[in-house]
C-alpha cells in the first residue's frame, strides 16, 4: 500500500503532462507568434485571446471563419507536429510491459485534456466575437470531431510503438499483418519524399514565378511570413505532388493540374504554389508517373523480406496498397477545402486513392515475385503415403514371439538322460536269478 501511495503521485504528474503537455507547447508557440505579429503591426492586444484559440484549433484543422469566409485548407504542417508529440508523450509515459489498466488510463488522458481545452477555446472565441465582429465562432461537433481524431492518432500510435508486438501476441495475429503495415509506411515515405523533392525541383525551376509572389509585400516582416506561411504549407503542395504522380489530378480554385494537362487559373500568392506546373505542359511531367512505380517496388521491397507462401505473400501486398492507400486519402481529404475567394482546393478524391492502390498493388507484386518473396506452398499429398507402410508392419510383430517357444523344448532333452539311468539297476536284478540255486547245494556237502 505504501509503494502504490508513492507512485500516485508519479503516475498523476505523467497523466497530465499526457493530458495537457502537447497542447500546452502548442499554445505557447501560437501565443509567441500572435504576440510578436501584433507588435510589429502596432496593434492593440484587442482579440488577442480569441486569435491564439482560433490558431489553437486550427492546428487540429478545424476551419476558421473569418468576415463570412471560411478558410478549411489549413497547413499540415503544424497537424503532423501535433500527432508526432502525442506519440512520442505517451509512447515515453508507457513500458512494454505495462498493464492494459494504465494503457486505458493514458489513452483516456490524452484525449480527455484536449477535449476540455477545446470547450475553452470555444468559449474564448464565443466571448471575442462579441468585440471582434468578423471574427466567428467555429462548429463546435467539428471543432470536438477534429480535436479527437487528431489526439487518438496520435495516442494510438504512441501505445502501438511500445506494445504493439506484445498486441499482436495477445490477439493471436500471424506476422503477415505486421510486414504489410510496413511496407505500407515504406510505400508512404517512398512516394512522399520522391514527391517533395520533385517539388523542390520545380521551384527552381519556376525561381522568377517565386520572385513574382514575394513581391506582393516589400519589407522584411512581410516576406518573412509569407515563408513561413509556404513552409506551414508545404506538405500540402507535396501532396498534391504524390496526386499527379499516380496519375490523379489536384485543383486550385479554377486551375486544374496532371501530369498530362494543366489548365491554367488564379493562385493564393503563397511562394510554394510557384512549385505547380504552368501550361504548356512539357513532356518531362509525364515522367513524374516513374515516382508511383518506384513506390510501389519499395512496397514489394519491405513485404519480400521474409520469403511466404504465395497466398500470404500475395495477401501482404493487398493490405500494403489499401493501407496506404486509405491513409493518402484520408490525408487528402484533410487537406482540401474551401479557401475564401479563391474557391476549393484539394485533391480529385475518386482517382487519387484508387491510383494509390494501383501502383502499390501491381508494382508491389512484380516486386515480391522477381525477388523471390512468394513461394510454392507445401505438398499435402505426402502424408498419405506414409501411412500404408505403417499399415504393412502392422503383422511383422506377429512372427516375434513364435521363436519364443522354440527354445522352450530345448530342456526336454535334458531329462532324456536321466530315464535311460533307470534301467541300469533293473538288469542288476536279472542276474541274480540266473545263478540258480546251483550254489546252495555246494555247502551241503
Amino acid at each position: 500500500m505504501n509503494q502504490t501511495s508513492r507512485a500516485n503521485p508519479a503516475q498523476a504528474r505523467a497523466l497530465l503532462t499526457v493530458a495537457f503537455g502537447p497542447s500546452a507547447v502548442a499554445l505557447v508557440i501560437i501565443a509567441a507568434i500572435v504576440l510578436v505579429q501584433l507588435v510589429i503591426a502596432n496593434s492593440d492586444m484587442t482579440g488577442t485571446f480569441g486569435a491564439v484559440a482560433s490558431m489553437w484549433l486550427g492546428t487540429h484543422l478545424v476551419p476558421i471563419s473569418i468576415g463570412g469566409r471560411v478558410i478549411e485548407v489549413l497547413p499540415l504542417l503544424p497537424t503532423a507536429a501535433m500527432v508526432w508529440g502525442v506519440a512520442r508523450t505517451v509512447a515515453s509515459t508507457l513500458a512494454p510491459t505495462s498493464s492494459w489498466y494504465v494503457i486505458r488510463w493514458v489513452i483516456a488522458s490524452a484525449l480527455a485534456g484536449p477535449l476540455l481545452m477545446t470547450a475553452i477555446s470555444l468559449a474564448i472565441i464565443h466571448d471575442a466575437s462579441t468585440v471582434l465582429t468578423q471574427l466567428q465562432s467555429p462548429n463546435a461537433l467539428r471543432a470536438f470531431g477534429s480535436v479527437l481524431g487528431v489526439h487518438a492518432a496520435g495516442a494510438i500510435a504512441g501505445v502501438l510503438l511500445r506494445v504493439g508486438r506484445r498486441l499482436t501476441v495477445v490477439l493471436q495475429l500471424p506476422s503477415w499483418p505486421t510486414e504489410a503495415a510496413r511496407g505500407a509506411v515504406a510505400g508512404v515515405l517512398a512516394l512522399f519524399g520522391l514527391s517533395a523533392a520533385v517539388t523542390a525541383g520545380s521551384l527552381v525551376v519556376h525561381w522568377a514565378t517565386m520572385d513574382q509572389l514575394y513581391s506582393v509585400t516589400n519589407d522584411f516582416v512581410g516576406q518573412l511570413s509569407l515563408t513561413l506561411l509556404a513552409l506551414l504549407y508545404a506538405p500540402n503542395v507535396i501532396l498534391g505532388a504524390c496526386a499527379l504522380a499516380v496519375g490523379s489530378s489536384a485543383n486550385v480554385g479554377t486551375a486544374a493540374f496532371s501530369a498530362f494537362a494543366v489548365f491554367g487559373g488564379q493562385l493564393p500568392a503563397v511562394p510554394i504554389l510557384a512549385a505547380v506546373p504552368t501550361p504548356p505542359l512539357g513532356p518531362a511531367w509525364v515522367a513524374l508517373m516513374i515516382i508511383g512505380a518506384v513506390s510501389g517496388v519499395a512496397v514489394g521491397q519491405q513485404c519480400a523480406r521474409r520469403p511466404a507462401p504465395w497466398p500470404t505473400a500475395i495477401h501482404k501486398v493487398v493490405t500494403a496498397a489499401l493501407l496506404a492507400a486509405t491513409f493518402l486519402a484520408i490525408v487528402g481529404k484533410l487537406a482540401g477545402g474551401q479557401l475564401g475567394n479563391f474557391g476549393r482546393l484539394g485533391i480529385d478524391q475518386g482517382t487519387f486513392g484508387p491510383g494509390v492502390f494501383f501502383w502499390f498493388l501491381v508494382i508491389g507484386l512484380l516486386t515480391v515475385f522477381m525477388l523471390g518473396g512468394a513461394t510454392r506452398l507445401p505438398a499435402k499429398a505426402r502424408p498419405e503415403p506414409v501411412r500404408e507402410p505403417e499399415a504393412e508392419s502392422v503383422p511383422e510383430p506377429e512372427p516375434s514371439p513364435e521363436p519364443e517357444p522354440e527354445p522352450g523344448p530345448d530342456p526336454d532333452p535334458e531329462f532324456e538322460p536321466e530315464p535311460e539311468s533307470e534301467p541300469v539297476p533293473e538288469t542288476e536284478p536279472e542276474p541274480g536269478p540266473e545263478s540258480d540255486s546251483s550254489d546252495p547245494p555246494e555247502p551241503a556237502k
